[in-house]
């Protein structure tokens, strides 16, 4: 662009600060609208792959990440009783570790002081309440009585997404897949270097995975009715009677959860845009537009990669519309690719029938798509 723009983003998660960031570095003004009273986030950690890692390099952030993480470069397969079958090494984004377990509120601080850094302004406790377009820009009012007007709107609000509502109606809601998630934070095993995954004839996956030197997860997902929810009195004897046929380092980590409160339970569901992200100058990204599965551990990956792509885009591009189109362009056929191969793994591991098309896309597999996911994006 030929000037500084202004943009408002709505949602200040992984996606949203990551863009909000990278594109203040850039010398342009960013608002960003966030729901959250402050910088923080709940649930458990994630696992930002090298691809994830790679973009966390171009906003300076990568050793912030790596220090309060866990960077690892194995995964580590192993039988229902603890077995271990395979080592596989994972494959690396230029000069970043291959993956990198990081606890979500630590990167939620990262994130957060990243984007203060470079001059973004977040509004916490604030979301959009109007927003009215013209050829030349788009006129918002914020839940905190800021009013203003931007070159550009972009939705980082997750897969409840208001934006996305607000555009497209009722068109895009959440489908929910069948399957929800399992997860709970305990003491790292010394073992647990890596991802240590656990599957079998069980028609059920568990994970360990390190998100940081003190801390790891256990993980599992499994068929659950969608108005299913944990008694909060025992929802910890409930992952045990689930993962009852696991031994080894699964059945050790699940003696140590006594707590129900510490059991983190989440339905999986995903969203599909099928129509183009950008409606004018208001844009969605991330969750917004494409929620996937976790089964590749790419979610918030292609959040961020999103959000790069799109700052590089506005960047280099002579308009706002041309932005969005190249930007669409070049995101849409990999994020799709992630959704489907996602939802085909959890299809596959729970026992679920396959399309033809899944089928395909299978042969690729977990470790195919680690390989395919680390080429330029």
């Amino acid at each position: 662009m030929t000037r500084p723009l202004r943009v408002l983003v709505n949602g200040g998660g992984i996606g949203g600060l990551t863009f909000a960031t990278a594109l203040a570095q850039r010398g342009h003004q960013v608002d960003v609208a966030e729901l959250r009273e402050q910088p923080e986030a709940l649930g458990v950690g994630i696992i930002q792959p090298s691809n994830a890692l790679h973009v966390m390099r171009e906003i300076g952030v990568l050793e912030d990440c790596l220090s309060v993480g866990f960077a690892w470069e194995v995964l580590t397969i192993c039988d229902p009783a603890g077995a271990t079958l395979a080592r596989i090494p994972q494959p690396r984004m230029g000069d970043a570790p291959a993956n990198n377990g990081i606890p979500r509120p630590a990167l939620a601080r990262v994130l957060a002081d990243a984007a203060a850094k470079a001059g973004v302004t977040v509004r916490f406790g604030t979301t959009v309440n109007t927003l009215a377009e013209d050829a030349d820009g788009v006129d918002a009012t914020l839940s905190d009585g800021h009013a203003g007007r931007y070159d550009l709107v972009v939705g980082f609000d997750g897969i409840g997404s208001p934006l996305r509502r607000r555009l497209y109606g009722d068109r895009y809601l959440p489908e929910y897949t069948g399957f929800a998630n399992w997860r709970v934070t305990l003491p790292r095993s010394p073992e647990v270097q890596g991802v240590v995954m656990s599957s079998g004839n069980l028609r059920a996956k568990a994970l360990l995975t390190p998100i940081s030197a003190e801390h790891m997860y256990l993980g599992s997902v499994f068929a659950e009715a969608e108005d299913f929810r944990p008694d909060p009195e025992r929802a910890h004897e409930q992952l045990r009677e689930r993962l009852a046929g696991f031994g080894g380092p699964i059945a050790e980590a699940l003696e140590l959860i006594t707590d129900p409160a510490a059991v983190v339970y989440s339905r999986i569901s995903q969203v599909t845009v099928e129509e183009p992200w950008h409606v004018g100058r208001i844009v969605l990204a991330g969750d917004a537009a494409h929620a996937s599965t976790p089964h590749l551990a790419q979610g918030a990956a292609m959040a961020v990669e999103d959000a790069l792509v799109l700052a590089l885009c506005l960047d280099g591009a002579d308009s706002v519309p041309a932005a969005l189109a190249a930007w669409e362009e070049r995101r849409r056929p990999r994020a799709m690719w992630v959704q489907a191969l996602s939802r085909a793994v959890l299809k596959q591991e729970t026992g679920t029938a396959t399309t033809p098309e899944e089928d395909e896309l299978l042969k690729v597999g977990i470790p195919g798509a680690a390989h395919v996911l680390v080429r330029p994006y």
